[in-house]
């Protein structure tokens, strides 16, 4: 059995540390080969010799036509990724009516499962970020020590209802602990399952809407089903939608939707920001209605203008949740395991 990888530069500016990681992996189990190219013009075939001995083979941003693949004659399994790249790919059919088992990222059953650890950490992170304010104290304490003063204007006294002691919080929005609060979910998929399962874990309330779903991901999860959206976030304390962006999903979370959300609850948007209808969302936050932690935006890089940046009910990321070098090596390991199980 002889073994290949393939990656182009233009595959590594998405992900960066899955090629050497899936090399490392391979190597244990015998000779591997990985070849690297950087030329926009380069093709499989320059780089690998004797093609005709290869069995297993993947290419990650490389051209897949048929004069790549057929000098490949003995060929068994190959993994194709262009890495939204968008390189030409006509050549695989012709390859699997010959026989060649191919793998695909991004279509069923080989989902985009690789990120979805990294996003729902993330998620978590920055609800607690925002429940406690973290980014702005941070901030504030390095521009002076008006942050360490918890009194009122003009008294070392306290006021009842407001900020105190030891405290960063504010109050007019959703603030504290995750536990006690009523967490609303809309997507019960490899994302919102695994943020669901750890807000109920740390002692929330917590709903999902999703119809696809199986009853045992609910369940798995500690989350209650919910089959109306509207009344999935009537009395939401967090709301977070976490499903894909795709033309069913685009504007799923309607105005009707983000209006019925409490006042004062805390939105988190880290799948993508298409999915609601976000000037419905933009101006509640903007009107000190909602609070909003995000790492996603219809517009990308959001202005260094936008009236988003800096306010004391917003915490904002820029689209860093879901690539970090576990989810790189997870696409490799993902891809490793279907290896073993094509027939």
């Amino acid at each position: 059995m002889r073994s290949i990888i393939c990656v182009h530069e233009r595959y590594e500016r998405n992900w960066s540390f899955t090629a050497d990681y899936w090399h490392e992996r391979w190597k244990e189990e015998g000779d591997t080969e990985l070849y690297r190219s950087e030329d926009p013009k380069a093709r499989i075939t320059e780089l690998v010799s004797d093609p005709a001995t290869v069995t297993r083979l993947v290419i990650l941003g490389f051209p897949a036509e048929s004069e790549d693949l057929t000098p490949f004659s003995t060929l068994e399994k190959c993994y194709f990724d262009d890495g939204w790249n968008d390189v030409p790919s006509t050549g695989i059919k012709e390859a699997e009516a010959r026989g060649v088992n191919f793998l695909y990222v991004r279509e069923p059953p080989y989902g985009d499962v690789q990120w979805g650890q990294s996003v729902a950490e993330y998620a978590l992170g920055l609800t607690i970020c925002a429940l406690r304010r973290i980014p702005q104290t941070y901030t504030d304490m390095i521009h002076g020590h008006d942050t360490w003063d918890y009194s009122a204007p003009g008294t070392d006294l306290g006021k009842p209802g407001e900020r105190c002691s030891q405290m960063g919080d504010d109050p007019r929005f959703a603030s504290g602990t995750i536990s006690g609060k009523k967490v609303r979910i809309l997507g019960a998929g490899n994302i919102g399952a695994r943020y669901a399962s750890w807000c109920s874990m740390m002692g929330a309330d917590v709903a999902m809407w999703d119809p696809m779903a199986k009853d045992a991901t609910f369940a798995v999860s500690g989350a209650r089903r919910c089959f109306d959206k509207l009344e999935l976030v009537k009395d939401a304390d967090i709301f977070a939608p976490m499903v894909p962006l795709f033309e069913a999903t685009r504007g799923i979370v309607n105005t009707e939707m983000i209006n019925k959300i409490p006042k004062g609850s805390l939105f988190v948007c880290v799948t993508r920001a298409e999915v609601c209808e976000v000037e419905t969302l933009y101006n509640r936050v903007l009107n000190d209605e909602l609070s909003l932690a995000a790492d996603v935006y219809d517009i990308e890089p959001l202005p260094l203008d936008s009236p988003l940046l800096g306010r004391n009910n917003v915490v904002h990321t820029p689209h860093n949740a879901g690539r970090t070098i576990d989810a790189n090596h997870t696409r490799a390991d993902d891809a490793i395991a279907r290896f073993k199980i094509v027939q």
